[in-house]
């Protein structure tokens, strides 16, 4: 891939600028423990499916049908008790303001819902970095839809063209394609790194740090 210019980078939240799994895994153990659900999740296996739906990984896993409004409600409760065994990776804030001060805008794409994600941007106090914070809405589909990253290139009135979408998982890869943005996968996240070339994305990161060159219209074709 060419270098080109980038007037938007989009980033997803667990995997890529958030090491949260510790804290999704003991939310959600606690939230099936309190509503009585027998389980017996692999912590490895869970760490890997991170970014997929949790219906998807209880299905994977198993689990008895149970309410799921009801375990997202629970689930999101415990989850800022926890929120101590989560850390941001490192170099994300020096990355976050380069990107500021080149003047490029900042997004974030998550399936976590809105509110949750507004509140874990603000407990790790990163809101100044954001133009648009985009979480689970109704109506959006999630990722790997094109649909929640071009709602955000309408909001801000970017061209997908020049936005670059930046994950851990094939479901942020695959929004980008879609989307007809450029992506960035991040090695440090939830994905094996056969996983992560399977979907070709345009660049693959160790360390958040490589995105200033990237911008900067320096990046090398990774894949």
């Amino acid at each position: 891939m060419k270098s080109k210019f980038f007037e938007l980078a989009v980033f997803d939240l667990d995997g890529t600028i958030v090491n949260s799994h510790e804290t999704i895994y003991n939310s959600t153990s606690a939230a099936l423990d309190e509503m009585n659900v027998e389980h017996n999740i692999s912590k490895n296996k869970f760490i890997n499916m991170i970014g997929m739906h949790f219906k998807e990984i209880f299905l994977y896993f198993k689990l008895p049908e149970i309410d799921f409004d009801q375990f997202i409600s629970i689930y999101k409760n415990y989850y800022f008790d926890y929120i101590s065994h989560s850390t941001l990776y490192e170099n994300t804030e020096e990355v976050l303001s380069y990107l500021k001060s080149s003047g490029i805008k900042i997004a974030l794409l998550t399936t976590k819902g809105q509110d949750q994600a507004e509140k874990i941007i603000e407990h790790f106090r990163l809101e100044e970095f954001f133009n648009h914070v985009a979480g689970r809405k109704p109506g959006i589909p999630n990722k790997p839809s094109a649909a929640p990253l071009l709602n955000i290139c309408g909001e801000l009135k970017i061209n997908p063209q020049n936005t670059l979408m930046i994950g851990d998982t094939e479901q942020d890869i695959q929004c980008g394609k879609n989307a007809g943005a450029s992506t960035c996968a991040v090695t440090h996240g939830y994905r094996e790194i056969d996983q992560i070339k399977a979907e070709h994305p345009d660049f693959i990161i160790e360390n958040l740090l490589e995105l200033k060159n990237i911008v900067s219209m320096k990046g090398i074709n990774n894949e």
